[in-house]
Order: structure tokens, then sequence, then C-alpha cells
């Protein structure tokens, strides 16, 4: 019975065989191998039999059974005995020999199968596959394949059969006339000769150890003979890379002397295929293989072969290449191999013919050759080692070129004779010094863009790759020590080699630790005459230039102070304890820092302080002159780098400095001022704001300042001077151009000598040797000459002003130097900024305002006039990207604010402040937004200095403070929120400038005047409502602080403010005005006519904001004593209301009584009508249009602007219940509604005409109108929430109308709740109204309602309770369903409350469920969920009376079509088993096993939710099941959130269920049969899932409870089913059937 049931399952799946879908033939090939693990004989003999009997089963069906087939023998060869093997061998050797065409797949499956068998039947495959290998007869092409395949995968089996094989083969090789039976017969030949090879290479483990070689070598060498004479010459590429694969093994085979004889011709025949292929990988692997065997047996024909051999193989490393191709790259190694050999026997041949090559011109052939010598240099080092000095001298032309893959591959060369001694020889050095060369290559000069033809990638450059080999070559191969120290120091001075510090001082650095090591003491540098090592002074002077840029080339300033670290004992024995602490801080400070972010003056300065502590250490006047010499001799080196040359300048003007010599001092500065390039230095000056020879003068100065003034005063007086028209008209043959150039320079070195010159002695000097000089040049036109001047005029003069006596100093030249500096700033371009002279020219005239005698009142007003005029017409600061730019105009006006101080310093009064702000007055009224700004910052500035110095010595009148709060008070209001900031800052100074003229001190700190700070904040923000708030409140400061005699001149001068072309300053001194009438006196004359008359015909002309604010003003006053009256005549202007009509509403607000009057008619005038009719639109339109009506339209709007005005709070919160009420049921029930015709019919208008007009929507007016009462009722939370959560746009629409209004009621729960009681009293009343939307609306709200706590704590649950109940028999379903709701959202607003009314909420919830007729009705979902959210609430006892009524009710609803009461059924399910806390009665428990193998199903639902619910469903059935391995499981792998594996999940349950309650084993199996009819694929795949893993799992005695039958015909179906995955579950299923064997 058992061998025929699996035969019967194989033979279901093997008719399953043929399925379409390849993942189905692979689910039933692997559903074959599982049977097969149990029984593999019945399975292998089922396959044997379907093939057998069904001869017309296609081939790739056939192909997927031999498969099966194969893993099953591979799997239990050993379980097969002989006839089974023999019935399989017989099977797979027809199917392979069956056509005598090539068929790929299905005759190496079946070759597969005769592999497997024979790995222990060799000698029954043998005897099968000899049968087809006949004498005389050519054999079918796999035959000859499985041999081959058989004698790898079986060497020791198949090794002793070759001899016949290969003596039948042999004359088979004459036969064979089709090119595809002659690969076949090469491929064998390789194989059977690979496996003879390794046969013989392990006779110690080979069972017939007598074997030998010469057994072979005769058939071999027939077979060689047809192969290379005949087969080799085909025109067919596959057949010669066939025949030269099988060439290169089976020449190890050959007799000695054949091999001999037959290489003159061999080997030519196989080069010659490197013409005739283009991959020529397989080619290389077997001339390897034949030139091993030639080498091996000491063949003589090589050398005669030796030349074409070389050449071939040299043409293909020379070959172009994609290197990223694998078989490009084999073939490399193999052809490097083919060298390796030929150099362990030839090596004179192989480099008398690689050397020459290097001389050619060619990249190709240059690289190929080089890379083949670094190969045989690691491969053949033995060999190699006598020929050193020819390869060396061989290598001269490589280091010339200039190709980058030539370099690189030169380098390789190097770095291999490193390992291997080269460069101990003569010439070593040489290939040092190109790899150092290659190392200072700039990263610019590397190639950009890699591509099939490109130099080479970042990782491979030239550069980097000689950087790395230079490092390595230094620290890991110890016999370089010698070669490279101390010549690496060679190249430190050399500019050529700037780009390779970095790497060269790594490498010095480890070869001098090394040393140290060696000898602790010893001097580091032996000179010994060597005049190419560079001097200790060399060596300091280059390492210390190159560390002020100390990140660029790779970090070499970090790098060359090691070194100077560790050569501190031979650049001087003094300083080695003092650079042993110096030089860590400074590498410490770069380890702080990167590029970005490193400061270079503060970094220069240290390195200087080194310097200067270093000379101090050595203390040797000719140490420091030699120092000094070396700086001067190495500064031409850095003319292209200004950066490294200022700084060495400034090194050299530090030694000088600390020389004692005079004379040399004098004899260096001489030498600097005659060899500096002046052009250069000019050029630069732009740029770098610190020339080197300026500062190199200037450092000088600090020790030696008459030596310095007198060399600058003898280059001046010069031989090459006298001929000159003037002191600086230096050349008489140069160009004038050229001369302004030595002037600029020397200018700027007389600046720096007075900015470090010592102050005491500066001011003797300063008139006559400075300014006299300087002065001689101010009628230059030259800009850098200008930029000279001013620079050292402003270095000057500040050195004279922080001098000692500077304050006391009588300049003569003052007044000059000021009209030279004012000539300066006029002559640049006003509305541009591109130097720094206007600036340097403005702090030079700030120092000198300081100095004696005083400006005369005209040149100071000039001044001003002219510095003003030159930096505030600029135009508007630059953008954020340009930082230079930005810096520039910062540092300018900041020049100008420090000028300005320091001339109303000179007069501390109020006219002096008046005189100030006169000048800058123009500028504060500008059109140009960016110079009011400027104007304001300079006055708040202005201000500022002069409050902080002010001085009072009597009580005076601060007479003009009127006039100046009248000018800066309306700009707070100006466009600009900068400009707004400075004018509070100015009125907040004016107001303390007040205090101080009142007598109070300069501490006291008035609450009043510092409210004006706080205010800065509401003048940030744009909306012009703030804005001009906080002006009013501005206005009230002032008015409390202004004297009483500056009223009338604040009042004229904000009048003429007014007329501002800044409208925003003009409105804000209107409201200045209004607040201080109101707030100083009753200026207004309150006249109704007069006003409503200015109403009338202003609000038609103008838009003023002084004419509105009049205009609202008359309104308020009219409506509090007619107030119907106002209301009725304005709810009768047009609609929309215009702009000036909502002004006019928002007025009526002003004060809160008669806010509240105008509300409550506007709230009767929208309850009294109805709120839409019915009309159609056309006499056959279905259903009726509905048009808003009019009044209630238009009291909408009203309320909506009303309650828009802030005053209006009071009133709204008095009458918030009843608006809130009225105008969420006025949304309700305008939805959907159209305007009145009329206002559709303008609307039209307007769009036609091309006029803006507002457009007016019923609705939307309503919930506009809803937001106002709420923000003005004082709950904005509520507003901004639903703003947030899009609940106002629900609001409008009908499909989301009930969410708005949920998430509304939630918002006033959570934000408004003491207003609920009041709201709700409202709402009950409205439960009887007509329109149902409005009902449907007030029961959405008060159902809400009960999700919040809030009910409870105001004791209103009862009430709502009752009244929600009430409602439960409504006409609309709707509503219904929403009182189910509300009751259920008890649970999360009172849970506490849930057990006090769980009989009345769960009966009207079982009500719901039994809802109508409707299967699938709304109100019946609510239901269950309801259920699922009070369950775990309710009393037991309460619910144990339903449970079984709510399971069996909503069981139907598991397998609905509908997601939504899938999803709720399940999770309501999952609650019932939660709520009985794994204490259920048995009728329940019933429920729970029937509902689980459908929860496991819908595990594979394709809707989300409703997995989600099987989750948790299955996780609160666990307990109930009474098994913590299956509950274990459930928490496990169902984990929300987590992701599962469904088949991994299902089969472990099955595991557990099958262990533990065995009895359900039928009942879950016809459930799960029930499933394979689902309409969804994902459940119908995975019923057969089910059933197959619970199958898996049961005991043997429980099988009789599967109706067997009825299972294979169900899983049989399902192999039909249009769904692949179906079919393919189903045939994984029925391989899992063998259980039933």
């Amino acid at each position: 019975m058992s061998e025929t049931y699996v035969k019967r399952l194989s033979t279901i799946l093997l008719d399953a065989i043929t399925d379409k879908d390849p993942r189905v033939q692979e689910q039933v090939c692997g559903a074959l191998c599982t049977l097969g693990e149990s029984q593999p004989a019945e399975v292998l003999s089922a396959c044997e039999e379907h093939l057998r009997l069904h001869e017309k089963l296609a081939h790739p069906y056939r192909t997927m059974v031999l498969r099966a087939m194969e893993t099953v023998v591979s799997n239990h060869i050993g379980e097969l005995d002989k006839d089974m093997a023999r019935a399989i061998i017989l099977l797979a050797s027809n199917e392979m020999t069956k056509v005598k065409e090539l068929v790929s797949d299905w005759q190496q499956a079946a070759s597969s199968v005769l592999v497997a068998v024979g790995r222990r039947f060799i000698s029954s495959v043998m005897e099968e596959l000899l049968s087809k290998f006949q004498p005389g007869l050519l054999p079918h092409p796999c035959t000859v394949h499985t041999l081959a395949s058989l004698s790898i995968s079986n060497v020791f089996g198949m090794v002793p059969f070759l001899t016949s094989i290969l003596s039948t083969m042999l004359p088979m090789l004459g036969a064979a006339k089709h090119d595809s039976m002659k690969v076949v017969f090469c491929c064998a030949l390789q194989r059977f000769s690979e496996s003879t090879l390794e046969y013989l290479a392990n006779l110690d483990q080979a069972p017939d150890p007598t074997v030998r070689k010469d057994a072979f070598a005769s058939d071999i060498f027939g077979a060689y003979d047809i192969l290379f004479h005949q087969w080799l010459q085909s025109r067919e590429a596959k057949l010669r890379l066939a025949v030269v694969e099988a060439l290169g093994p089976m020449s190890h085979l050959l007799p000695s002397e054949k091999l001999e004889e037959q290489l003159p011709k061999l080997l030519p025949g196989v080069l010659t295929l490197y013409k005739k292929h283009a991959e020529t990988v397989h080619v290389s692997k077997s001339l390897g293989q034949i030139l091993e065997a030639a080498v091996s047996l000491g063949s003589r024909t090589l050398d005669i072969q030796l030349d074409s051999l070389l050449a071939a193989l040299h043409a293909q490393i020379c070959v172009p290449v994609e290197s990223s191709s694998p078989l490009v790259t084999s073939n490399r190694k193999e052809v490097l191999r083919c060298f390796t050999v030929l150099a362990c026997c030839s090596p004179d041949r192989l480099l008398a013919f690689l050397l020459p090559k290097l001389d050619t011109s060619n990249e190709r052939t240059r690289v190929g050759t080089l890379q083949v010598l670094r190969h045989v240099i690691n491969a053949a080092a033995t060999q190699m080692a006598v020929k050193k000095p020819f390869i060396l001298s061989s290598m001269k032309l490589p280091l010339l070129d200039t190709n980058n893959k030539v370099k690189r591959a030169v380098v390789q060369v190097v770095s291999a004779m490193a390992h291997h001694g080269y460069l101990e020889q003569p010439g070593g050095k040489a290939m040092v010094e190109y790899v150092v060369q290659q190392c200072a290559l700039p990263p610019e000069a590397e190639p950009q863009k890699p591509g099939a033809d490109s130099e080479a990638l970042a990782a491979d450059s030239v550069r980097a790759i000689s950087v790395s080999t230079l490092y390595l070559v230094s620290t890991t191969v110890d016999r370089m020590g010698e070669v490279l120290w101390p010549y690496l120091l060679e190249f430190l001075v050399p500019v050529r080699f700037t780009g390779a510090l970095s790497p060269l001082c790594r490498s010095l650095v480890h070869l001098a630790q090394k040393r140290q090591e060696a000898g602790a003491h010893a001097p580091l540098i032996q000179y010994n005459g060597n005049v190419h090592l560079p001097s200790p002074y060399a060596i300091t002077t280059r390492l210390l230039a190159v560390s002020s840029n100390p990140y660029v080339g790779d970090g070499r300033g970090a790098a060359s102070l090691r070194l100077l670290s560790v050569l501190h004992q031979d650049i001087h024995p003094a300083l080695g304890q003092r650079w042993a602490t110096a030089i860590p801080l400074l590498l410490e400070h770069l380890d702080e820092y990167s590029e970005e972010t490193l400061s270079q003056k503060e970094w220069e300065e240290k390195l200087l302080m080194f310097l200067r502590d270093s000379l101090a250490v050595v203390s040797d006047n000719t140490w420091v002159c030699q120092l000094t010499l070396e700086m001067c001799k190495q500064l031409p080196n850095y003319n292209g780098t200004p950066l490294e040359k200022n700084f060495l300048y400034k090194c050299v003007g530090t030694t000088l400095g600390a020389a004692s010599s005079k004379e040399a001092v004098r004899k260096h500065l001489q030498e600097l001022l005659e060899t500096a390039r002046y052009q250069e230095e000019r050029e630069r000056e732009v740029a770098a704001p610190q020339r080197g020879l300026a500062c190199c003068f200037g450092i000088c100065a600090t020790s030696h300042l008459d030596d310095t003034l007198a060399q600058l005063e003898d280059f001046v007086k010069s031989d090459v001077l006298r001929k000159s028209a003037g002191i600086f008209n230096i050349f008489k043959d140069r160009s004038e151009s050229e001369a302004d150039k030595v002037r600029s320079a020397l200018i700027l070195c007389y600046g720096h000598v007075a900015a470090r010159a010592p102050c005491e002695l500066l001011l003797a000097r300063v008139e006559a040797d400075v300014f006299r000089n300087m002065s001689q040049c101010f009628s230059t036109k030259d800009p850098a000459l200008r930029l000279s001047l001013v620079q050292s005029v402003c270095m000057a003069t500040q050195a004279v002003c922080s001098s000692a006596h500077g304050g006391s100093f009588h300049l003569s030249r003052k007044a000059e130097l000021v009209a030279q500096m004012v000539e300066f700033i006029k002559a640049e371009p006003p509305d541009s900024l591109r130097t720094p002279i206007r600036r340097k020219a403005m702090l030079a005239c700030t120092y000198l305002v300081t100095l004696e005698p005083a400006l005369e009142e005209q040149v100071q007003a000039d001044l001003i006039h002219s510095c003003l005029h030159s930096v505030m017409a600029m135009l508007p600061e630059p953008e954020e990207g340009d930082s230079h730019q930005e810096s520039l105009y910062l540092d300018t006006m900041q020049a100008l604010k420090d000028l300005l101080t320091s001339l109303l310093q000179r007069n501390m009064t109020p006219q002096g402040l008046q005189v100030m702000v006169e000048h800058l007055s123009p500028w504060i009224k500008s059109p140009r937004g960016h110079e009011r700004v400027r104007a304001l910052g300079l006055s708040a500035c202005l201000l500022q200095f002069f409050l902080e110095h002010l001085q009072i010595s009597a009580l005076v009148p601060f007479h003009n403070l009127g006039l100046l709060v009248g000018l800066f008070s309306p700009r707070c209001a100006d466009l600009w929120p900068a400009t707004r900031r400075e004018a509070v800052s100015c009125v907040h100074s004016l107001l303390y400038l007040q205090l101080g003229y009142e007598g109070f001190s300069r501490d006291y700190r008035d609450d009043v005047a510092e409210q004006l700070l706080s205010l800065k904040d509401g003048l940030a923000h744009p909306d012009p409502t703030i804005l001009f708030h906080t002006c009013h409140s501005i206005a009230q400061i002032i008015a409390k602080r202004l004297p009483p005699d500056q009223l009338i001149s604040l009042l004229l001068t904000l009048f003429e403010g007014l007329g501002d072309p800044d409208k925003n300053c003009s409105r804000a001194a209107t409201v200045m005005i209004n607040c201080l009438l109101k707030e100083r006196g009753n200026m207004l004359q309150e006249k109704v006519p007069e006003i409503v008359s200015v109403l009338r015909s202003k609000l038609q002309e103008t838009r003023e904001e002084h004419v509105l604010q009049a205009a609202q003003h008359s309104v308020f006053v009219l409506a509090t004593h007619h107030c119907a009256a106002v209301v009725s005549s304005l709810l009768g202007s047009p609609l929309p209301f215009d702009s000036h009509t909502c002004t006019l509403w928002r007025a009526l607000a002003l004060e809160p009584g008669l806010a509240a009057q105008v509300l409550g008619l506007l709230l009767e005038k929208i309850s009294r009508d109805v709120p839409f009719k019915e009309s159609r639109a056309f006499l056959l339109s279905s259903t009726p249009d509905r048009v808003a009506t009019l009044l209630p339209l238009a009291a909408t709007c009203a309320l909506h602007e009303v309650a828009s005005a802030p005053a209006s709070g009071p009133a709204v919160l008095e009458l918030c219940p009843q608006l809130f009420v009225a105008l969420l049921l006025r949304v309700s029930c305008t939805m959907g509604v159209h305007p009145p015709r009329h206002l559709q019919a303008k609307e039209r208008r307007n769009a036609s005409s091309g006029l803006a007009s507002r457009s007016l929507e019923p609705c939307s007016s309503a919930v506009d109108a809803l937001q106002a009462v709420l923000v003005r009722g004082g709950n904005e939370d509520v507003v901004q929430h639903m703003e947030l959560d899009g609940g106002w746009q629900l609001l409008k629409t009908s499909a989301g109308h009930e969410e708005g209004v949920t998430r509304l009621a939630s918002a006033m729960a959570k934000f408004a709740g003491p207003r609920l009681p009041m709201v709700m009293k409202v709402l009950f009343a409205t439960q009887s109204s007509v329109y149902e939307v409005q009902r449907v609306t007030s029961t959405a709200f008060l159902a809400e309602l009960l999700s919040s706590n809030v009910v409870n704590d105001l004791m209103l649950l009862e009430s709502l309770l009752d009244n929600l109940t009430a409602r439960q028999k409504d006409t609309s379903a709707r509503v219904r369903r929403l009182v189910l709701r509300g009751l259920a959202n008890v649970a999360s607003g009172s849970p506490e409350k849930v057990q006090t009314h769980g009989p009345q909420l769960l009966t009207a919830m079982i009500s719901g469920l039994d809802d109508g007729d409707d299967p699938h009705s709304l109100v019946a979902l609510e239901a269950m969920v309801g259920l699922a959210r009070l369950l775990d609430l309710v009393d037991t006892w309460d619910l144990r009376t339903v449970l079984l009524h709510i399971a069996v009710r909503i069981r139907p609803f598991f397998d609905s079509e509908r997601m939504e009461f899938r999803s709720a059924s399940i999770r309501l399910f999952g609650h019932l088993n939660k709520a009985c806390r794994g204490d259920c009665e048995d009728v329940f428990l019933e429920q729970v096993v029937g509902g689980l193998a459908p929860l496991l199903l819908h595990l594979q639902d394709p809707q989300a939710p409703v997995v989600a619910a099987c989750r948790f469903a299955l996780c609160m059935c666990g307990p109930n099941l009474e098994c913590e391995e299956l509950a274990a499981v459930f928490q496990k792998h169902l984990q929300e959130g987590h992701g599962l594996h469904f088949g991994e999940f299902l089969n472990t349950t099955c595991k557990h269920l099958m262990r533990h309650f065995p009895d359900l084993l039928g009942r879950l199996l016809s459930t799960s049969l029930f499933y394979f009819k689902s309409s969804w694929e994902d459940v119908r795949a995975a019923a057969p899932m089910l059933t197959g893993f619970l199958v898996l799992h049961v005991e043997a005695e429980q099988l009789p409870q599967v109706d067997l039958e009825q299972l294979l015909a169900a899983l049989q179906l399902l192999l039909k089913d249009p769904a692949p995955e179906v079919r393919a579950k189903a045939a994984e299923t029925l391989g899992r059937l063998v259980k039933f064997a």
C-alpha cells in the first residue's frame, strides 16, 4: 500500500511537471525531491517509469524530471541497490542519446544523473557507456562528455579505464567530421589528461599505485598527432581553442623524446593562435603548461624557439586592454607565468630581449616591458641578481618619459628593485630621485575623467603610487636606509621638489629616528665634503617657510615641523630642549584646526614667536647672520607662492631684529630694497594687505629704528635716484607706472616702520621722516599707490594716537592730511565698493581728528558730507556668498561710525548732536531702503555714544527733543525691519537723554522707557496690525515722557511725516498723532454728521490709514446711539462686502457692550430665516438646486467681520455657546448650497470683464465666522488644532463633514472643556431639527465628546448617554451609526464608567449588529468596532450572557468581501478571546477552535488591516487554547510592527497544534479545504500550505482523520489553478503527503 501511495503522489506531481510557469515547475521538482528524501527508490522508480511511458513528453519537462532524479541520487547514493542503479543508468543513457542533435539542458541533465550514479557504481556506468562507445562507431557526443565528467568527479575510479578508453577513442578521432564532435573529443582528452596527472600526483592514495605515465604516452601522442596536425588547422575558432586547451595538460603525458621532437612545431603552432583569437587566456594557459613540460625535461629546442616565444608573449603584454575585464586579467597572469618559466631557464636571453625594448618611444611597448621586468625581478630574483647593473643602466630612457602610464610602471619597477637590492648599486640614486620627482607632481596634473583609455583612477595616480612607494621603501626595506639617508635631504630645498615635501619629510623622520636609535648622540648628517647636502640654515629656512601654509601638500606643515624636531641636534646643539616643548605645541595647534578654520595670522605669529625664541636660545650673532643670509638667498624661490614669500620676509625681519651687528642689518636691508620684485609686490597688495617687504622693515624697526629709517633714506638718495625730477621718481628711463610700483612699496615700508616703531622714538620722527616723504606722492592717480598711502597714513596716525603723549601731540600737517584723505574718498566710485581705500582713509581721519589742532567748522562739515556720500549711496550690501565683499562692506561702515563718533566727541552738546543729525536727515528720509537702514544705524550709534558720554553740569533743557523724536519715531514702521529696530533704539536713547537733562543719573533705569526695548519683537513682525499696534504703544511711551513744551514741535514734525514717501511711515505718523492726542488732550471733536460725511467721501478718494481710522471711529460713535439702525444699514450693503464695509463692521467691536448688542442682532437674523431655498436651475433638472437666502448669508458675513476684531472678545465670550452652535449648524446646512442668483450673475460679469472680485461661498463664510468666534472667544488652540488636522476643509465637504465635526468636538473637549455644558444644552435642543444633516452634525459632535473624560469631570455623562440612547430610534441610519460610535467612545473617555453602564451599552451594540436587513450595514460595522472597544471594560458576568451570541453573529463577516468587515469582525473576535482571559466556556472554545484556521489563513489576506487584525486575534486566542508553547509562538512571530515569515510561522504553529491537539486534524483540514476555493489568491495559496504543515507534523495514528482521497482530489484541482503561486504551493504540499506512506 505504502509503495503504491508514494508512486501515486509522484505520479500526480509528475503530471504537473508540464506547468507553464517556471516557479511551479521548480516547486514540483522540489516536491519530488522531498518525496525522494523519504522514499528515494519509489520516487526514482516513478520518475523512471514516467519518462519511459511518456516518450513524447517535451524535453524541457524531461529535463526537470532528470534534475530531480539527480538530486535524489546525489543525496541517497548509498541507499541505491544495483537493480535500481541499473535501471537509472539505462534510462539516463537512453535519455542522453535519444536524439542525435544536441539539446544541451536535457542531455546535460541526463549526463549529470550518470555522473551522480557513477560516484558509487562506476563499473555499471562504465559498462553502459562503453556499450555505446564501441570501436569503429562514432559515439554520441554526450557519451564522450559524460566520460570526461566522470574522470573529474571520480578520478580514482576512472583512471584505470582510461587506457582502454583512449585506445578505443584514438581511431574515432579520425572519423569525427563535425567540429562540435571534435570539440567534445578535445574536452575529453583535456579532462582525461588532467585526471591522469592528478592520479599520478597522488599515487600514495590511489587504488593502483603501479600506474605509470608511460601507460598513456602512446595513446596521448596519437591523439596529439591528430589534434595538432589536423584539428588545430580548423577554421572554427571554438575547435581551435578546445584543441589548445587540451594540448596543455597532454604535453605532460607525451613521451619525452616525442615532446622534444614536437616542440619546434608545437610552440609556433600555439603562438599562431594569438593572431587568430581575441580572447587568448586559454592559449596563454596552455602555452605555460607546455613550457613547464619542456623545461622539466631540459629541452634544448626551447633555445631555438625563444625569440619567437618572447616576441609573441611580449606582444600580449603590450596589447591595449580593459583592465576591468576578468579574461584580460587572467590572460596577463598566464603570460607573466610564461615569462617566469623563461626567466628561470634563460635569464640572459630574456634580458637581452626585454631591455632594448625600453629604448623605444612607443608607450604600450615601454609599459608592457616594464611590467614584465618588474615581474621577473620579483619572481626570478635569484636569476636576476647578477644582472642588476645591466638592468639599472637600461632604465635611463624610461626615466625621461613623460607619459603617466610609463611613469606608473617605472615607479613599480623601482619599488621591486628596492626590495631586491638594486638601488644600492651605482645608478640606484637616479631611481630614488625619479620617485621623488613623481611625488612632487601637482595634484591638478592628474587625470580627472577616468575612461577606457584614461590615465588611471585617483587611487592609482602616479603621485599617489610614488608617495606610497617612497614611504614603504623607507620604512619596510631595512637595506634602503643607507641609500636614502642622507641622500633624501638633497631634495628638501630645490623648488621643483616642493610638492614632494610631505612624503620626503615623513620618510626622513622615520630614517632619522632609526639612526638615532642606533647612535643616540652622534650627529645625523655627516657632510664629509658632500656639497650637495643642504646646510642647517637652508634646512631651517626651507622647513620654516613651507610651514606657514601648513595644510597644503598633504599637510606639509606638520611634516616639516616634525623633521625640524628630529634634526634639532644638527641645526644647533642648543635647540634640543627648547624645541622638544615648542614643536609639539605647534603640532597640537594644527590638529585642533583645519584649512578652513585656521587663522593664518595667528599661525604665523606662533611660528615667528617660535623663531624668536630659537634665536634667543642660540644667541650667536654669527649663526643668526648666516641664517639671515640663507633666508635672503631663498626669497626668489617663493616668487610664485606669495603667502610663503611674505612669511619669509617676516622671518628675515625677525632675524635682523635679533642681529647685534648694525652693519649687517643695514647691508641686508639694502640688498632687500635692491632685489625686491616691486611689480609682483604691488600686484599682490590688492589681495594681501600686509606686504612682505614692508612687514620685514617694520619688524626690523622694532629693534633698529634708526638704522631702518636711515637705510630707507639712503635708498631714496642713492645714485639711481639723483637724476630723478622728484624724490620718488626713481628711474629716469622707466615709465611712470614702474616708478609708482617702487613708490608704493617704499611708502608701505614707512607705514609699517611707524606702526612697529617704539612709541617713545616715533613722535620725534613721524613728521620729518614719515609724513614728509608720504606727502610727495599725494597727487598720484594710481589706485595701488593711493591704497599704500592711505594705509601708511592710517598706520602712522594710529601709532601716534596710541602713544602715551599722543593726545597732546601737535601735528602741523593735520589739515593737509585730512584734505588729502577727503580727496581720496571723493575719488572713489559712490555706487560700488571695490577697494579698501575709503575705509582706510576714514580710519586715518578718525585718528587725525583726535590730534591737535582742531579742524575748522567748514572742513569738518566737508569731511562729514564727503564720507556720508561716499558710503551711504553704495548699492545694498552684497549677498552672503561673497564673503570678502561682505567683510569689506562691514569694515567700511564701522570706519564711518568711528569717524562720526570721533567728530561728535569734540562737541558733546545738543547743538553738536543736532548738526550730526542734520547731516544724516536726508539719508533718513531717503526713498531707498538700504540708505535709510544705514542712516538710522549711524544715528542710533551716535545717540548711544552721546548718551554714554553725557556730562551735565547744570539742569538745562534738551531743546530739540521733540524735533528729533518726530524725525525718528515714524521710522518705527519703515518697510525695512532693520530700520524699524534702529528707530526704536534712537527713540530709546532720546528719552534717556531727556532724563539725563532732567537730572537723573546715568545708571538710572526708567520703567516706561525700558518698555521700548520689549516692543522690538513686535516691530519684526510683518503683519501691519501688529506693527501699528506696536507704534501705538511707542507713542504712548513717548507721551508719558515728553515734556509739555515739546508736544507742539513733535506734532508739527509728525504732521510733516504724513507726506513721507514710505507709506508705512506715513501711517505710523497717523497712529502716533491719534495716540498722542488721545493721551495728552481731547483734540478731536466728535461731530457725527461731519464724520459720516467724511466717511462717505474719503473712503472713495483715498486709503490712507488716518482716514480709515477716522471712519472707524465715526461708525463706532454712531452705533453707540443707534445700534439697530447702523446694523440694518450695513447689512444692506452689497454682497460680498468690500474692504471699506468690512472695516466699518469691525469698528463696531471697539466696545464690549456695543459688540454684544451687534452680535445678538446678527444671531437673531441668522436664525430667523430659512438657511436656503430650493429651486430648479432648469425645467428638466432632476434635482433642485439649493440657494442661500440673502439675510442669513449677509448676517453670517457680518458676524465674521465683527468677531474678527480683537475688541469683540468679551462680547463673543458672553454669547459663545449660542454663536458656536448656530454657526456649526449653519455650516452643516450650507454644504453644497449656492450663493443667491444675483451674486452668481455678478461674479460672472466681473470674471468676463476681468475685474477682481471676492467670491462668496455660503459654507466657507460660515466656517470662517465659526473660526473667528472661536479665536475671539479665547479658543485659538481649537482653531490651530483643526487647521493642523485639516478639520476645517473636512467640515465643508459632504464626504468629510462627519469627520470634521468629530475633530472639532475633540478639539473643543481638549481645549475648551468649560464651555461644553452650555454648548451641549443648546445642542440638545436641536435633535428635533427638521434637517437631517443638522441632526447628524449634532449627534456626531455629542458622540465625539464621550471619547473625552471631560464630560465625566463636568458630570455630563449620564445626560449625554440618555440623549444618545434616545436617538437610537432615529429614522436616519447615519444618526443611528453615530449613536453607536458615541456609546463606544465611553471606553476611551470614561473607562471607569463602562461597568456601571455595561448592560445599557451592550444592549445598544447588539441591537446594532442586527440593524436592518442589509448584510453589510454600516451600523453593524460600527457595532462591531464599538464592541471591540468595550469588551475589555464591561463586567465579566454581563459579557458571558452575550459572548456566544456575538461570536456566532460575527463569524460570517470573517470572509466578507469588504475589507472593513473582515478586519472589524476578526479584531472583535480577538477582543472576545481577550475578555475571557483564558477562562472560557466549552461552547465558546468551540468557536475559538473553529476560527483558528480562518485566522491563520487570513494572515495572507491582501489587505494589511485584516492581517493586523489576525495577528491580534491569534495572540488573544493563545491563552484560551491552554497551550503555552503555541501562545509563545503567537507572541514571538505576531508582534505588531515586526515582519512575518509566514512559512516559518505556519510550520511552527502546525507543529504545536499537532503535538497538543492532534484530534483537531480533521476539522482543521476540512476548514482548510474550504479555503481552496477562496477568491483571494494569497489565501488560496496559504490553504495548501496549512494542509501540508499539518500533515508534516501529525503522528501516524492520527492520519485516519484525513480523507486522503478528498484531499488529493482537491490538491489536484489546485494544480490547475490560474495563479502560479497557488499551483506551486499545491505541488509543495503534495510532496509533504509522503507522511501517509
